[in-house]
């Protein structure tokens, strides 16, 4: 794992109210609170940023976005822009979910300038890419991935990526329960990271953190971050309980 700080991310989706979301964050602020050497973000609904992010002011946690858009303002009803992120506190933005991809015509064009605005508002995007079932099982994930990774980033340099963080998410192994075995995911991991060397270079390669998103669990955690380029995780169903997202947390612990 080198010298990358892991990156624990909870992706919240469309869950919680304002007062079920400050709920959750109040607990898990307590139960992470002896995490060292992690960085903790959670990504509640936009409608929850705020009051959430009081939660969090003074402590370990980030505040992340599920998405943005990349224009600064303007006519685009039930858009949310980098600078009404930041103005809630947030750090981070989640970009080009599967979901959003799957269902809102989210492209890997969008994807792009999404992650121009984030990184041109300091947020730090976490660019999410990965294959269907029918495309690993036609053994297409590593043309797909380059695909998704050379659209993403077309038009940037190193010197822009600084911040931004990769995650990768088999589609199918996301909600379903089935997990890519950690080797798989190491070796997605691997491809991955030598892409980037490809495009921008060795030092860019070995500083961007990787992490690996689609059911992960108490229990797989630790055998995931052993991988050398796994860099952390993005967690779905199991970040909505303070309880297991902070196990998840402090797999080390």
């Amino acid at each position: 794992m080198g010298n990358r700080r892991p990156l624990i991310a909870g992706n919240w989706k469309m869950y919680k109210t304002c007062s079920e979301a400050v709920e959750t964050a109040r607990q898990l602020v307590k139960l992470t609170a002896a995490a060292a050497d992690v960085d903790v973000m959670i990504a509640p609904p936009f409608t929850a940023l705020s009051v959430v992010s009081e939660v969090v002011k003074d402590s370990n946690v980030f505040l992340g976005a599920q998405n943005l858009f990349w224009e600064k303002e303007g006519a685009f009803t039930g858009q949310i822009s980098a600078a009404m992120l930041i103005s809630t506190g947030c750090r981070h933005v989640i970009i080009g979910h599967s979901e959003r991809r799957q269902y809102f015509g989210e492209t890997d064009e969008t994807v792009n300038k999404k992650i121009r605005s984030a990184i041109k508002n300091d947020l730090i995007p976490v660019f999410c890419v990965g294959e269907t079932e029918n495309e690993r099982e036609s053994n297409q994930t590593f043309t797909v991935l380059d695909k998704q990774l050379h659209n993403g980033l077309e038009g940037f340099s190193a010197g822009d990526l600084e911040t931004l963080v990769i995650a990768y998410e088999p589609v199918w192994a996301i909600g379903t329960g089935k997990t890519a075995t950690s080797d798989q995911a190491q070796e997605t991991h691997q491809f991955l990271r030598s892409l980037v060397d490809k495009r921008f270079g060795n030092v860019l390669a070995k500083s961007i953190r990787i992490l690996y998103g689609g059911s992960v669990k108490p229990n797989n955690i630790a055998e995931l971050m052993a991988m050398a380029d796994i860099d952390g995780a993005l967690v779905g169903g199991a970040s909505l309980s303070a309880e297991m997202f902070s196990q998840i947390v402090l797999y080390k612990e």
